[in-house]
């Protein structure tokens, strides 16, 4: 992930292996509480989308826009959207009282979360505690330098849904937890070949 200010009109740093800045993030179902002992920071956030989940999978449109709140930083975030570990990143620190205006215009709802920072065997999770329309779903991240890159699975870490395109939050937004059917609440990892 790439912060960058708006104001001085900077231009993404590119990572070593690309010319535009990429995120390599895999995504889990946690099964149990065991990480709650080993969370070192909670960031309250609360995100909406300036487009819908129907047209990015549409093609209308190939990226995701976000605004975000993480306690009192702002950001507008650009991701494109494809399935899989790894998408073009584009991220912008933006005024606070700028993120309110923009979240009002959002389409969806809004994404609202609790993410405990929790390191494990030298990698920094994320575990995303999700509220209000999407309570009681709970989903570890990890961000990888590659896609090849071996980490240590948690015992706490269940069944991978980076795949999954119902886990994005973008699609939270349009289609929260609380309205999944029990064919959507019960995932399963897709098959190896």
């Amino acid at each position: 992930m790439r912060s960058l200010a708006l104001a001085n009109h900077q231009s993404p740093i590119p990572n070593h292996h690309s010319p535009v800045p990429l995120e390599i993030e895999r995504k889990f179902l946690v099964t149990h509480d065991g990480w709650r002992s080993q969370a070192q920071r909670v960031i309250v956030m609360a995100q909406g989308y300036l487009n819908d989940v129907g047209s990015v999978d549409s093609g209308r449109m190939r990226a995701s826009v976000r605004v975000r709140l993480e306690d009192d930083v702002a950001r507008l975030n650009i991701k494109s959207r494809e399935l899989g570990a790894t998408r073009q990143e584009f991220e912008y620190a933006i005024p606070v009282e700028d993120a309110r205006a923009l979240l009002a215009l959002c389409v969806g709802g809004r994404v609202e979360k609790r993410r405990h920072l929790v390191r494990h065997a030298g990698h920094l999770w994320e575990v995303d505690e999700f509220l209000g329309d999407n309570a009681g779903l709970v989903v570890a991240e990890i961000e990888l330098g590659s896609e090849a890159e071996r980490f240590v699975h948690p015992d706490w870490l269940g069944i991978e849904v980076t795949a999954l395109p119902r886990y994005y939050n973008l699609a939270l937004a349009s289609h929260p937890y609380s309205r999944w059917n029990a064919d959507e609440r019960g995932p399963t990892a897709p098959k190896d070949n």
